[in-house]
């Protein structure tokens, strides 16, 4: 069973919620009217007559559930003390007692008991439970409210009792005015909060920032590729309250534990929500994070000026201050005339790092690559998808050199020793920036590089030709060269002249399921000759099937014909099989 629920309702789901359900059948057998507590007293199945049930499927092997349990004990709680008709009947999926019985220890609600595993199982089928956390609302008379209520209690809390769609609704609807009647008391107070605190623990009113540009900061004090922005941010805001700026930060830790959450907060000079608090994780839904770590930037009107300023700070720092529009158009038009001054020296040469160097560690001067089509290539040995493309690379490297002397590629590695570095590098044949150099953070702002591989092609004007040569390079090897659009444009000229007279469809003996599409593939493996193929591939999308064209259309393939086209029918990285990202 998978470890979370998506929150997209399958066909299996809707016939569910279709239905009306007597709690009796669904939760009672021959021999057992009741249900458990984890005290283990016994509660008849009748007493929830009259009740809203939430089913809950959950296991303590599941991280996600590990982490909604609290939550949803929290919401239940706060129902119960409002006397509120609702109740909860944990349906467990361990698959031993001691287990299911320790995790039950924690749950102030009801449960079916662990031997009634077939009960469990017709649950499990009966509402379609894909993975877990999954918690299915029934209102009084058995009808399903909703499955996707895991992320509406994430959302909401005991606000969303009774969890109709009327209730939903509302609270969206509230939301939305919540936005445009926006302040900063609207923000950051609760109902049984009005103040955010200092670093030594003292409560300093919400209203003391009112007036200020305030910077709310999404971090995660165990995420230590945010450690480097943190830095960063510290040194602004000391900067700009030296400068009598009237700027706060409020930081929100995302950390789960209080030791986490207390390193994160020890050191920063600004102030802070309080551990776990309930405003927290509704901050992130209302500003729809996306990613860690956040700048949101608050106006003096208690306005949002910026969603996330972190990529701003990082490349032009306390000069990005403000954040308002006109500071962004005048940050937008110095970076328009440095793009058109760019030359290779402006880009490669800082201060007295001059050089690059060479397989034997030879120091070669920038200037000697002054006038030739440069690659930068920014990748890494612990990047698996890098280590795939390498010999790729290396492959389209020297067939570039052999047509053209006036072509150099330069390695740029996020290696985080240099015994890595000095590994990888060894299988290179070009140059390379030295392991830890400066330049490196520079170059990755300036090209806005947040996954690798990456290749960066450079003119010999110095102008930057394009930031997607990775692509290029893996679609039309050492053809794309030097990757300018007029090139590509006559690569796809070609493209499309190599297919004219196939066939649109046809039949193949290795798939005779569906017919197989011509279609325009980046990069596949055939399934018949386990050859890497790109351009052109005979596809079935139903089955992610390919072919490269000279296997589709050998003699043994029943064509069809149909000529009018038709529809194709490491930490702080996340790598997908082609690029790691950061996350």
């Amino acid at each position: 069973m998978a470890e979370h629920d998506n929150g997209v309702e399958s066909d299996g789901e809707r016939k569910a919620a279709a239905a009306t359900h007597n709690l009796g059948s669904l939760l009672a057998t021959d021999r057992r009217d009741f249900l458990l507590r984890n005290n283990g007293d016994q509660v008849k199945i009748s007493e929830l007559d009259g009740k809203a049930v939430g089913i809950y499927f959950s296991a303590s092997w599941c991280g996600p559930c590990q982490r909604f349990t609290p939550k949803l004990v929290e919401t239940y709680n706060e129902l119960s003390s409002r006397c509120c008709k609702f109740e909860i009947v944990f349906i467990s999926a361990d698959e031993d007692k001691e287990s299911f019985t320790d995790y039950f220890s924690e749950m102030p609600w009801l449960a079916i008991p662990f031997e009634d595993s077939d009960v469990r199982d017709n649950l499990n089928d009966l509402f379609d439970v894909g993975g877990i956390p999954h918690l299915v609302v029934l209102d009084a008379d058995g009808k399903v409210l909703t499955s996707e209520v895991v992320q509406i209690v994430n959302d909401y809390g005991p606000e969303a009792y009774p969890f109709t769609s009327e209730r939903i609704q509302k609270l969206k609807e509230d939301e939305q005015a919540a936005k445009q009647n926006q302040t900063i008391q609207s923000l950051l107070v609760t109902s049984s909060r009005d103040y955010v605190i200092s670093k030594d623990n003292h409560k300093v009113p919400v209203s003391n920032l009112e007036g200020k540009i305030v910077g709310i900061y999404f971090m995660i004090s165990s995420f230590t590729s945010g450690d480097d922005f943190t830095k960063l941010l510290v040194e602004m805001y000391q900067k700009l309250k030296e400068n009598g700026e009237n700027f706060e930060v409020v930081q929100i830790n995302l950390d789960d534990d209080e030791s986490s959450y207390d390193q994160g907060f020890e050191d920063m000079p600004w102030l802070a929500i309080p551990l776990k608090d309930d405003i927290c994780h509704k901050l992130v839904r209302y500003f729809e994070l996306e990613t860690i770590p956040t700048l949101v930037i608050i106006g003096s009107d208690g306005k949002t000026v910026h969603s996330n300023v972190t990529e701003l700070i990082e490349e032009h720092g306390i000069e990005a201050y403000p954040f308002s529009t006109e500071k962004l158009k005048e940050i937008a038009e110095k970076e328009k005339t440095k793009m058109e001054s760019q030359t290779l020296l402006s880009l490669l040469v800082s201060g007295e790092q001059d050089y690059v160097i060479g397989k034997d560690g030879v120091k070669v001067p920038v200037s000697e690559l002054v006038g030739k089509h440069i690659l930068l290539y920014f990748s890494a040995q612990w990047c698996p998808p890098c280590r795939a493309f390498l010999p790729k690379l290396i492959e389209v490297y020297h067939k570039i050199k052999e047509k053209d002397s006036a072509f150099e590629l330069i390695f740029v590695s996020s290696d985080q020793d240099e015994s890595s570095f000095n590994d990888f590098y060894t299988e290179m044949p070009w140059l390379a920036l030295p392991f830890g150099d400066e330049r490196k953070k520079l170059l990755s702002r300036t090209f806005k590089i947040y996954g690798i591989p990456s290749l960066v092609a450079i003119s010999p004007t110095g102008k930057t030709i394009t930031t997607e040569a990775r692509d290029l390079v893996w679609a039309h090897g050492a053809a794309a060269y030097p990757f300018t659009k007029e090139r590509i444009q006559e690569i796809e000229l070609e493209v499309e002249e190599t297919a004219k007279g196939w066939p649109e469809k046809l039949k193949h003996e290795l798939h005779e399921e569906h017919e197989l599409v011509k279609s325009r593939r980046k990069s596949y493996i055939c399934d018949r000759c386990n050859d890497e193929g790109n351009d052109w591939s005979f596809y079935c999308n139903s089955c992610d099937f390919d072919l490269h064209p000279k296997c589709a259309l050998e003699h043994d393939t029943e064509i069809t014909n149909t000529g009018d086209g038709g529809d194709s029918v490491k930490e702080g990285y996340i790598c997908d099989g082609e690029v790691c990202y950061k996350v």
